[in-house]
């Protein structure tokens, strides 16, 4: 790769991430041929002792804060590779609950570019790998490793891992899965492995998924069959596996169901751990964009909930903990997504819409979403995320309060707004 003509100003970190994306025909590819090559090349294959990897449609990374949480408490080195990222690519790779610095990501793509040799790569392939080379590189107990897109030809699945999650299972990523249920279960589940455990979240899932389990003989664990979870107060709940139980759980910030997910993920890698240690990590677990709540006045909602199942989540919490409250909405979405059943969704939250054009190839423009908008006028239409959260923040009472919503870009961009505003504050 040649670094001649670069600007002072770009950082060594983003010449190679511009690079990445030059390199192929496609930043999605889907398939392992490419990925293994390398991956094998490199004994990447098996980077820490116990690897877990979690596919879903949605809930995937809450699921990894958890056990992660729960693990460093146990004290176990953990790392944790995740994608999207909201503001900087260093989100992507956590190891022991930070972010890694830029020199080790661009020594890490420096051994993948000598490594593959004449092997293209997609950009998240070449993020796959070199990931793994910073687990292997810091020599850490657990990976946690949140598949991409699917699960069958995800990059993520050329790793030989120890448990397999599916966390949920809704249409979504039509452009490359399709709007088969079936389909996509028998994706998602292309994670599981022969003998070794398989954990599903999803209560009744499309017979496809353990189906695929019985057929490969994987160890097959079903939410409300071999797990299960029930709340026993607005603060504490109960997990139970067969005559196993846990009670009286913190119940956590990120989502209950996928906290169950978790417990059952953790107990199948069979790794050392506690009540105490399970407490801890409930109570401290967190994850930037997700119910993220930012004080001041008028108050923020922060959440990348950017399909259907998603959306009826967040509508659920939002009404059972702010009960008869109106939101202004940010929302921009990406046009590869079910934006109608979305918003039609979120419409009972609010009547006053702030519709951004995102950018990129796969973004929707403001005009797209306002076909499906309902309210009493037509509302104005922003150029992007940041310009539409000043509209709100300036039309809002004091009493009002705002959501930002529909895409991690979405949220990216604001949370990087609202975090230069506090720099500068500070």
């Amino acid at each position: 790769m040649s670094l001649q003509s670069v600007p002072q100003a770009t950082s060594p970190l983003q010449v190679w991430l511009d690079y990445l994306n030059s390199i192929h025909t496609s930043a999605i590819d889907l398939g392992l041929d490419r990925v293994s090559i390398v991956a094998q090349k490199g004994q990447l294959t098996k980077p820490a002792p116990t690897v877990i990897t979690v596919a879903g449609t949605n809930g995937k990374g809450s699921t990894c804060a958890m056990m992660e949480a729960i693990l460093l408490d146990a004290g176990y080195s953990v790392g944790v590779y995740s994608s999207p990222h909201l503001i900087r690519y260093n989100e992507r790779v956590r190891v022991n609950g930070s972010e890694l610095p830029d020199e080790s990501h661009t020594q890490a793509f420096d051994y993948i570019e000598t490594l593959r040799g004449d092997v293209s790569l997609s950009f998240f392939e070449y993020a796959t790998l070199a990931a793994l080379k910073q687990f292997q590189e810091n020599k850490v107990d657990v990976v946690l490793l949140e598949v991409g897109l699917g699960g069958r030809l995800d990059a993520t699945n050329v790793v030989d891992h120890d448990v397999s999650v599916i966390t949920s299972l809704a249409v979504d990523h039509v452009d490359w899965l399709g709007d088969d249920i079936n389909v996509i279960g028998y994706e998602k589940a292309g994670i599981f492995r022969a003998g070794r455990p398989a954990i599903c979240g999803q209560p009744k899932p499309p017979a496809t998924v353990p189906a695929h389990a019985d057929d490969i003989h994987a160890e097959f664990y079903q939410t409300g069959i071999q797990f299960d979870y029930h709340l026993t107060s607005e603060h504490t709940w109960t997990w139970q596996h067969g005559s196993f139980t846990l009670e009286n759980l913190p119940v956590p910030v990120l989502p209950l169901m996928n906290a169950n997910t978790a417990l059952m993920a953790l107990g199948a890698a069979e790794l050392d751990l506690t009540d105490v240690n399970i407490v801890n990590g409930l109570k401290q677990s967190r994850l930037p964009g997700r119910m993220q709540m930012l004080t001041g006045t008028p108050v923020t909602i922060l959440d990348v909930a950017h399909n259907p199942h998603s959306a009826k989540y967040l509508v659920a919490q939002l009404s059972k903990h702010y009960p008869n409250r109106r939101f202004k909405v940010v929302i921009g979405m990406l046009h590869d997504k079910d934006i109608e059943e979305t918003i039609r969704v979120l419409n009972p939250l609010t009547e006053d819409w702030y519709p951004t054009s995102l950018s990129g190839a796969r973004a929707a423009s403001a005009d797209e979403l306002c076909q499906y908008l309902t309210s009493e006028h037509d509302p104005k239409r922003y150029a992007n995320p940041v310009s539409a959260y000043q509209a709100a923040i300036n039309e809002a009472k004091p009493d009002d309060m705002i959501l930002v919503v529909g895409s991690f870009h979405t949220v990216g961009e604001v949370l990087e707004y609202c975090e230069t505003l506090d720099t500068q504050d500070h």
